[in-house]
């Protein structure tokens, strides 16, 4: 039998931050995560476009950074377990905040929405990354799933 050799490629993990865990923002509640997330938005973008983020936060609901999944249409766009965890795993995220924009300017849910939403919650209990809200945002206000008990 003949000995076969694979090549396979290394994968490293790093995580180096620019600064302390102590001096970054810290959320306590929906409005907090709001003003952040809102901060984070392209002005110019947030009543064209719809887009899905995800804020990292660690296990004292500091933000370890804020991450642009995927950006769609004026009426949806696509988002993938896989890559939402991905992340939040490399990132070492104890929890995560879900956040997309309605261009529409109208922030109550879709269906759509309220399924993505507990499917990535049910993912997260899975893999001990905590889904801690889901925020749907507009320029001048929010629908938050916490808030609204559907988290």
């Amino acid at each position: 039998m003949e000995n076969v050799h694979y090549q396979v490629a290394e994968i490293e993990i790093s995580y180096k931050p620019k600064f302390r865990a102590v001096d970054r923002p810290q959320i306590g509640s929906s409005s907090e995560a709001y003003d952040i997330i809102l901060n984070s938005w392209n002005d110019n973008q947030i009543e064209l476009l719809e887009e899905f983020k995800i804020v990292l936060l660690n296990r004292k609901n500091r933000v370890l950074g804020i991450v642009k999944i995927s950006a769609g249409g004026i009426a949806g766009t696509v988002v993938d377990a896989k890559i939402v965890f991905a992340i939040a795993l490399k990132a070492c995220a104890s929890g995560i905040i879900l956040t997309h924009n309605h261009p529409s300017g109208e922030c109550n849910p879709s269906e759509a929405d309220i399924k993505l939403t507990k499917n990535l919650f049910e993912c997260g209990k899975i893999l001990g990354i905590s889904v801690l809200d889901h925020l749907v945002i507009c320029p001048d206000h929010y629908y938050s799933f916490k808030d609204e008990g559907l988290l």
